[in-house]
């Protein structure tokens, strides 16, 4: 093995280490940064409209509380995010920082909008907030995600694909990939 191959090894080596020592004590890392981004501007939001109290992860809308748990705070996609970008292939450190932020703050955006809307629906009692709340719950958070790597793609100009390029380039290097 060459310089550059026992450096290319080190880097997939490198990445994945990354993304086994986030998951290891579970989502915590996500809810921790992403709980407050998302409460407080959802907070602020209903407030331009409604006259409302944070109590911890409650905001009381009047008297009807919206309780935003961890769910609604959506870790696993982040972490969905976070492996797209590690297990990408042929990304510079500065890039691979831009695309993360770009995505964490798209599906941020995202999230915090969902968040209001639903809350909108939940306190006037529309009929369609427990389909639109299980459309979301079931489908939403995944599509958001697929969409929001495709446009990161898309716009940083991403020519390798997860997994399957890291997975390419060690069985090149294998004994099973030698000719």
């Amino acid at each position: 093995m060459d310089k550059g191959d026992k450096n290319n090894f080190l880097r997939i080596i490198g990445r994945y280490a990354i993304l086994v020592l986030i998951a290891l004590p579970g989502f915590n890392f996500f809810y921790y940064i992403f709980s407050p981004l998302t409460i407080y501007p959802v907070y602020g939001l209903l407030n331009l409209f409604y006259d409302v109290n944070l109590v911890g992860t409650e905001i009381f809308i009047g008297i009807q509380p919206v309780d935003i748990i961890g769910a609604c705070i959506a870790g696993a996609a982040y972490y969905f995010l976070l492996i797209l970008n590690l297990s990408t292939q042929g990304i510079g450190i500065n890039k691979r920082l831009k695309i993360l932020a770009f995505s964490w703050g798209i599906f941020l955006i995202i999230n915090i909008l969902r968040i209001f809307s639903l809350s909108i629906m939940y306190v006037n009692g529309s009929p369609l907030f427990d389909l639109t709340h299980k459309l979301f719950w079931y489908l939403g958070s995944t599509v958001f995600v697929v969409v929001i790597w495709f446009l990161a793609v898309k716009l940083f100009n991403i020519k390798k694909i997860p997994f399957y390029s890291d997975i390419k380039t060690l069985y090149g290097k294998s004994v099973f990939g030698k000719k």
